[in-house]
This record gives structure tokens, sequence and C-alpha cells, in this order.
């Protein structure tokens, strides 16, 4: 594996969609393997306050299939840093949505000292989990799911024959 640039590109990837494969695209084009960090359901409810639509074994099933992705990575913890110790990563893709964020601007600085690059990528700004999950919503609170239909009324059986 020696001068293997290993690229890893983290996310909750919920409600898979055309910027997560933006990124994870893009991404494969900076490294000669990539992992797909998929953020583990009980760090997704820490992180968002809510339990991803897409369970964690249904969201790796789904990532370990875009040809993109080599491998995958549960994260537990959003430290990156200790993700990082774990993996040993050279380089990590973010959506540029995060550029210029507190968080992201010390990352930035921890990770230039131990040699990693911080890659960011175009936001793809039309599609995003949050707007399908709030569209899914309002579909839901639109078409409420229809009353069952009334039982027939018909005559009632006694057991006996009139």
């Amino acid at each position: 594996m020696t001068g293997e640039r290993l690229g890893y590109a983290p996310g909750v990837f919920d409600l898979f969609h055309v910027g997560h494969l933006n990124i994870l695209r893009r991404a494969r084009g900076h490294c000669d393997r990539l992992i797909a960090g998929v953020c583990s359901d009980e760090l997704v409810v820490s992180l968002k306050g809510r339990p991803p639509v897409v369970p964690l074994a249904e969201r790796l099933q789904i990532v370990r299939s875009v040809r993109h992705v080599d491998e995958t990575f549960v994260a537990t913890v959003n430290d990156k840093i200790e993700v990082w110790k774990e993996v040993g990563f050279d380089v990590i893709f973010k959506g540029d949505d995060w550029l210029g964020t507190e968080v992201w601007t010390a990352l930035e600085t921890e990770f230039a000292k131990v040699g990693v690059e911080v890659v960011y990528f175009p936001y793809t700004v039309h599609t995003s989990s949050t707007l399908l999950r709030d569209a899914l919503g309002l579909l839901a609170r639109q078409n409420p799911a229809e009353p069952p239909p009334p039982q027939l009324a018909g005559p009632r059986r006694t057991g006996t024959d009139s």
C-alpha cells in the first residue's frame, strides 16, 4: 500500500441523492482508494437530534454499492482526528457548505499538523437530505392517510333463521 493516497469522505448519507454521489465521485478522483465514513444511527441522533430516515445497515449497503467507494467505515464519534487515528487517511473530503466554519477551520489546522489535506467540493444546493426530508414531511401533511372505509351495514345474524 506504499505510495497509495487514501481518501476519506464522511457523511450521514441519509436519503442518498445526487449530492452524495457528486462528493463520492469527485473524491475518488483525488485519491487511489476511497473510504466513505457513514455515521452510525446513534451518532446521527447526537448530532442532529433525530434518527436518520434510512437505518445504518441500509445506508451502508447503498454507499458500498457506489463504484467510486472502495470501503466503508462506520463512524461512531464526530471527532475527525479520532477517526483519522483509526483509519489513517491522507485526504478528507467535505462539501463546501462547511468551508470557513469554525469547526472545519480548526480541523484544517489540526489536519495540517499531521499531513492530512482537506478538500472541499461544491455543495449541491438544489438537493439535500434535509430538503428531501422536509418535502416528504410536507407531502405527508398534505396527503394524510385516508381513513379506513366504513363497515358495511348488513343484516345481523343471531344464529337462527327467520
